[in-house]
């Protein structure tokens, strides 16, 4: 039998039994695999995909959707990955293009490397701010950090919750409760018993990424920052908004360097929800 043209082949929901074919679409494109992430976005996420009749997947994606159940109010768009094989034969628009009538009205975000950005302007998306990525070994120096913190408990879940509602601008609950299980640490600042912060570092191949960062002010980022470095032997990796030019240039001169910058951007919305000043590093930037 003859094998069906890449545009009649269809479009379906991912689920975890995807996992490892989601990963191996990873190292065709020279991704590492990220099995521990692909996991969670599953899990807390819609995966869409193309099977290959030669096996595997020719394309996957994962929607990560916050507020509402029933109506939400902002979609995240991630791991926006076409098989090497299968590359600039317009199977990654078409697919997004399936993602944005499944959508609906619903407004989206997403981070977009110079390679895929041409194609999501063409789309309609926005560049509505930068990410920088750092990553290195962190090296303690300069006065210590002065904000407390420590190690997160199930006892502080509804305050983390309600202040990562209030900094995000919408509902991450499905996705926030899965952190202490995903995350290697979970850790939050404190001040006269109130949380002023909190953030998480989860393994990602070689590297402890740290994310989500939701901070008060500078200071208590550091604050959180530091805490964590203390608990790996692992290089950190983390993608902070480049408008907190004061928490880049400290993780700098303590051993994280620039890797690359995203454009964040957007899809029905002007910006993003929320309040940046206190927002300075995604969980991961396939979700927010």
């Amino acid at each position: 039998m003859p094998t069906p043209s890449l545009a009649a082949l269809p479009i379906r929901r991912l689920t975890l039994r995807d996992l490892t074919d989601c990963a191996d679409l990873s190292e065709d494109r020279g991704w590492p695999r990220e099995e521990h992430k692909w996991g969670l976005l599953l899990a807390a996420g819609k995966g869409y995909g193309i099977d290959d009749p030669d096996g595997g997947l020719v394309t996957a994606c994962v929607v990560t959707e916050y507020g509402p159940y029933s109506e939400p109010d902002l979609g995240a768009i991630g791991m926006v990955l076409v098989a090497e094989r299968h590359a600039r034969q317009g199977i990654g628009r078409r697919l997004m293009r399936h993602i944005l009538s499944a959508m609906g009205t619903t407004p989206l975000t997403l981070h977009a490397t110079p390679y895929g950005r041409p194609l999501y302007e063409e789309l309609g998306f926005k560049v509505t701010g930068r990410a920088e990525m750092l990553r290195g070994h962190f090296t303690p120096g300069g006065p210590a950090p002065t904000v407390d913190t420590r190690a997160a408990t199930a006892e502080d879940l509804t305050a983390i919750l309600r202040l990562d509602e209030e900094v995000l601008g919408t509902d991450r609950t499905h996705l926030i409760t899965r952190l202490p299980a995903f995350a290697d640490q979970f850790r939050v600042a404190e001040e006269n018993g109130r949380l002023i912060g909190y953030a998480a570092a989860w393994p990602n191949m070689s590297t402890h990424v740290v994310g989500p960062l939701i901070a008060r002010d500078t200071e208590t980022a550091q604050a959180l920052l530091t805490s964590l470095a203390a608990g790996t032997d692992r290089p950190l990796r983390t993608d902070i908004d480049v408008r907190h030019e004061e928490l880049r240039a400290w993780a700098k001169e303590r051993g994280l360097a620039s890797v690359t910058y995203n454009s964040v951007m957007t899809y029905g919305i002007p910006e993003l929800p929320g309040d940046w000043t206190r927002r300075f590093a995604p969980l991961t930037v396939a979700a927010v």
